[in-house]
């Protein structure tokens, strides 16, 4: 449903449901989900059209079920966009989120959605889920670059849809606000230990990306 003409169908349901019964039915998982079918919707409720749904498969509770990750609380945004930039953009804004997160993602765009999480998120947990409830089902985890890693060893794991989970921030996976609430201790290691060591370290017991802490720790010199 994502090439129509809006006005054409809404004249055609005004049509089909004149004194009629009438389904929306996908092929693709449940309807409205990043999809316009929502029109339809507004357009029978502002009409007085009695509207219900009969739960279908849907591709992001599927994948909630088969990440591992928490899925108490968890916020959906959709299709990733296309540029690198937006891409960005968009793992920066999200970095942050206290909620664990869903994204449909294309083929095309996988491996620079999983760059960008790499860069940005480092070590955080992720889920890549390709082809729900499909014969070639499969689901990736681990961190961006493991997975990214494992994906590209096959041009075959890059075709097909995928649903990319990715853990929420916790005070295990979270940067360091400010740095200068950290210097103090820094400078101590920095009189003990080289700098690969001081990254390897505190790495080990914040997960923060290695390349971030050692941008910081060259400032304290």
């Amino acid at each position: 449903m994502h090439d129509y003409n809006e006005h054409k169908v809404i004249d055609q349901i005004k049509v089909l449901l004149k004194n009629k019964y009438c389904a929306l039915i996908s092929d693709a998982g449940s309807p409205l989900i990043s999809d316009p079918g929502y029109n339809l919707v507004q357009y029978c409720i502002a009409n007085n059209i009695r509207v219900t749904s009969v739960p279908g498969p849907s591709s992001i509770v599927s994948s909630l079920q088969l990440s591992g990750l928490p899925i108490s609380e968890f916020a959906f945004f959709g299709f990733v966009p296309k540029s690198k930039k937006k891409i960005e953009d968009l793992v920066k804004n999200i970095s942050k989120e206290k909620r664990t997160c869903l994204f449909f993602v294309s083929n095309h765009k996988l491996v620079d959605f999983l760059d960008c999480l790499e860069k940005i998120m480092g070590n955080r947990s992720i889920s890549i889920c390709k082809e729900l409830t499909k014969v070639n089902e499969f689901v990736f985890r681990g961190n961006p670059g493991s997975v990214k890693n494992e994906i590209l060893e096959d041009k075959e794991n890059i075709r097909g849809e995928f649903v990319a989970v990715i853990d929420r921030q916790t005070s295990t996976n979270q940067d360091f606000d400010n740095i200068d609430l950290y210097s103090k201790e820094l400078r101590k290691m920095a009189s003990k230990f080289s700098l690969t060591d001081i990254v390897e370290i505190v790495h080990k017991f914040t997960k923060i990306n290695k390349n971030k802490i050692y941008k910081w720790l060259l400032k304290l010199k």
